[in-house]
């Protein structure tokens, strides 16, 4: 499917059908107002009529139009012109397109730029616009023997604008969108595979075929259990140990600019293909969704084809911690002690607090990059969940302008995070008596002092960390990934070319 940009003049509109939004309050404005105008006020008749009421989702559908551009128009209510925001506009979006799949359709035209909010402009409302439309047409469908054939037919979507000054603006923004929108579709992809095929080896499959597509810009290297072992990264290996998929490490390095000055931006993604929670086993309800606990690593993948669909200049590092977390005779225990890659010793008191042990000793491989920004991305804790629910990411950090950027790119990206404290007060949590850590600050506070334990390893760089436990996924019988936060991560690399 394509987009495409229009201007406003409707003798060279070509589509076979018109969407315009209009608010409670029925006054024609903008667009509308035009099209009533050419149509004889037809429009305003049929609302003295009281065929259309203006509230949200609610739509009226129109054919032949006196005067008519197209065969059919669409009105659709967008609630009260106050309450007007970021989610109601992508729910006009929503909106249409539950009406369109009804209407087998090739080409469609949106006129949406009358639709104003405090936040949006021309980039923000066709970046959006994309973003959702590809969002709703997003179908897995792999393994299923009859194929869903909804919106096959749609060809062409159209963005009418009236200014011929935001033409440029909407060209790039179309070009960021389906970017992004192609980045989330892979990550996705990747975190809806069922873990019998997405496992550490596919990963590493997976970040090889894309290197392979952008050989002059990207390359990725492996690193299996045996080099972990020399490394000593004894807390990676600890958790696949009891798999008999061994741990991979997928790094994709990214040079989209050659500078010896120009220091590297490192994102981490937590990839446990899948989580038994080991000797500490998790109940069995809702287990089958532990196979989006390597949605981080989703995400980093999702974020480097961003990275190489943009050719953004900029020199980046994705990894995918690769893993699996199993039970066997082998498999690691409470009470164990390991030795991490950076020399410091951790008692296992849970394993189903694994993924901060992977994420530990690759916090300290990243050391080697002399990294400028270190993000990891995990599914880390359920007390996030229980803290912000499914609807927000949580934030911690050691840096405050690094912080600050990400809620920047969350605020423009609408892709909610929230910031939780690393105080002082919560490391006493994690203290041993018999080593230096324990790997869980036990009942209290779990996302904040899950974070505590990967600061204690990231004290050499700019780092922030993202708990997607409740954002990864969409829990339930229709559950499906996210994507999240590969839409925030893309603007935080983007708004890093601004300021550069």
């Amino acid at each position: 499917m394509k987009y495409k940009i229009n201007d406003s003049n409707f003798d060279n509109i070509n589509s076979d059908c018109l969407i315009f939004g209009l608010f409670e309050d029925l006054e024609l404005f903008g667009f509308v107002k035009e099209l009533n105008k050419n149509s004889n006020d037809y429009i305003r008749k049929l609302i003295e009529k009281k065929e259309m009421s203006g509230k949200l989702g609610q739509f009226l559908l129109l054919y032949n139009l006196p005067n008519g551009f197209s065969k059919k128009i669409i009105l659709i209510g967008c609630g009260k012109k106050e309450f007007f925001g970021i989610d109601i506009y992508k729910k006009f979006f929503e909106h249409s397109l539950n009406i369109v799949k009804k209407l087998p359709i090739s080409n469609i035209s949106y006129f949406f730029s009358d639709l104003h909010t405090k936040k949006l402009d021309i980039y923000w409302k066709i970046r959006f616009a994309i973003e959702t439309i590809q969002n709703v047409l997003y179908c897995f469908d792999k393994f299923k023997t009859r194929k869903k054939k909804l919106f096959n037919f749609l060809k062409n979507v159209i963005f009418s604008i009236k200014e011929s000054d935001d033409i440029s603006l909407a060209k790039k923004a179309i070009l960021h969108g389906m970017a992004i929108s192609k980045g989330l579709k892979c990550a996705k992809d990747l975190s809806n595979t069922p873990p019998n095929i997405c496992n550490p080896s596919y990963l590493a499959h997976k970040s090889k075929q894309l290197s392979l597509k952008h050989p002059h810009s990207m390359k990725t290297k492996i690193v299996d259990h045996n080099d972990m072992k020399n490394l000593g990264m004894n807390a990676y290996l600890s958790v696949g140990i009891g798999s008999k998929n061994k741990p991979l490490m997928s790094i994709i390095k990214y040079n989209g600019i050659q500078k010896n000055d120009l220091r590297t931006v490192v994102f981490i993604g937590k990839g446990v293909t899948f989580d038994s929670g080991g000797i500490s086993i998790k109940p069995s309800s809702r287990m089958d969704e532990m196979k989006y606990d390597m949605s981080g690593a989703a995400v980093v993948f999702g974020l480097m084809v961003v990275v190489s669909e943009l050719k953004l200049p900029l020199n980046v590092i994705g990894i995918l911690a690769g893993c699996e977390n199993m039970l066997s005779d082998k498999s690691f225990r409470p009470s164990d002690i390991l030795t991490t890659m950076s020399g410091r010793t951790v008692e296992v008191l849970n394993t189903d607090a694994e993924g901060r042990l992977v994420l530990c000793d690759v916090l300290t491989y990243v050391e080697k990059f002399n990294p400028s920004v270190v993000i990891d991305i995990a599914t880390l804790t359920g007390a996030c969940v229980v803290a912000l629910g499914n609807d927000v990411t949580g934030l911690m950090s050691n840096n405050t302008i690094l912080k600050n950027d990400i809620k920047r790119a969350s605020d423009q990206s609408n892709d909610k995070v929230w910031e939780l404290p690393l105080f002082k007060e919560y490391y006493k949590y994690l203290e041993s008596n018999v080593a230096d850590i324990n790997n869980t600050g036990g009942a209290v506070a779990g996302a904040i002092t899950a974070a505590c334990f990967l600061s204690k390893f990231s004290k050499k760089y700019n780092w922030a960390h993202l708990d997607i436990a409740g954002t990864a996924w969409t829990p339930g019988k229709n559950k499906s990934s996210t994507g999240r936060p590969v839409s925030l991560l893309s603007q935080f690399l983007l708004n890093m070319l601004k300021s550069s």
